[in-house]
């Protein structure tokens, strides 16, 4: 239960019924290495938060999936355009190791803006983290070359290199496997 506490560290000035009205309507769920969380062509319903293990989300284009962003411990994850919008999926989003999440549904969201208007806030502030991420690595594989995109990944997200395999780690940093190897290879 301590773990789950840690959600509310971003978010101080949640009152503590909004934190008990938060907190009960939370699901706990367990994912399998290889789960799908949130699949295209369906409507995301659920807004989770990682506890434990590591997901990815990923689009499928030309028989091939492309990496967009990695979820860790701590974070939050959804197919946000889905879930904000009530339309179906472009983005799977899979878990890459055994993990542990809570979830909340959309219609729950809801009625918890309707109950205690404070964690509307909460959700925007969510929102924004997710619009920087986005547009930091839209910048980050726009403007850098291969070699300063895996050093910062190194720096800034390590742990995604050790639970990653190489194949995603090369297509989130949008470049081959040859590439990375060589980048890997000289560091």
């Amino acid at each position: 239960m301590e773990k789950i506490l840690g959600i509310f560290d971003k978010f101080p000035f949640l009152s503590d019924n909004a934190k008990a009205g938060f907190l009960s309507n939370l699901e706990k769920v367990e994912f399998s290495k290889g789960e799908l969380l949130e699949k295209e062509g369906e409507v995301s319903q659920y807004l989770y938060y990682f506890l434990e293990g590591a997901a990815r989300s990923y689009y499928n284009r030309n028989n091939r999936d492309i990496t967009v962003s990695f979820t860790l411990e701590g974070e939050f994850v959804t197919a946000m355009h889905s879930f904000i919008t009530r339309k179906p999926s472009y983005e799977n989003i899979e878990t890459l190791e055994k993990s542990q999440a809570y979830r909340i549904s959309h219609a729950t969201m809801e009625k918890m803006f309707e109950n205690f208007p404070e964690t509307e806030r909460a959700y925007r502030m969510i929102l924004e983290e997710y619009y920087i991420v986005l547009e930091e690595q839209q910048i980050f594989s726009k403007f850098k070359s291969a070699r300063e995109r895996y050093l910062e990944l190194m720096e800034y997200r390590p742990k995604i290199i050790q639970k990653a395999s190489v194949g995603h780690i090369a297509s989130y940093l949008d470049m081959s496997i040859e590439t990375l190897s060589r980048i890997r290879a000289k560091i």
